[in-house]
């Protein structure tokens, strides 16, 4: 596995200001046994995690617990740190060329996990939020690849 290059970083604290102007797109399945390929959606407004993830990060808590570790696939994000520090907790970043596209998987400091569709910035926004809903229906259980495609024209 390739790991992106070391560079930490602590971003600087959120304001209300900062976080409305920018809102997170985040669907997350109800708590429930896992089935499927993906635990819910986030639609991030760019590729800079060192931007996108304190936001991310300070929802799943609520959820999680602390997080203590964050996988993504390394060809899909600007070099981000290998550190981030989101409200006073350390969190791991590990770019990964074998991480499937698309996908990223948050991991607690209790090694609860969840795996996340990213849906990529550029998407429009209809079919974004239609993609996002699919991924965090409880019954979901289609793959990665499919939750992306575009959706089949009806004559």
């Amino acid at each position: 596995m390739t790991s992106a290059p070391h560079r930490p970083m602590t971003p600087p604290a959120s304001t209300a200001t900062e976080l409305s102007r920018h809102p997170l797109r985040l669907r997350l399945r109800p708590k429930a046994p896992t089935t499927g390929y993906v635990d819910g959606a986030w639609w991030p407004h760019g590729r800079d995690l060192s931007s996108e993830l304190p936001a991310l990060l300070a929802v799943l808590a609520v959820r999680l617990g602390p997080v203590q570790r964050v996988s993504y696939n390394l060809t899909e994000w600007d070099t981000p740190p290998r550190r981030l520090t989101v409200d006073g907790q350390p969190t791991r970043l590990a770019g990964f060329l074998s991480q499937p596209a698309h996908t990223m998987d948050v991991i607690a400091s209790d090694r609860g996990r969840l795996t996340l569709l990213v849906v990529p910035p550029d998407t429009e926004s209809s079919s974004a939020h239609d993609t996002m809903m699919d991924a965090a229906d409880r019954d979901n259980i289609d793959t990665v690849d499919h939750l992306l495609a575009a959706p089949e024209e009806t004559p």
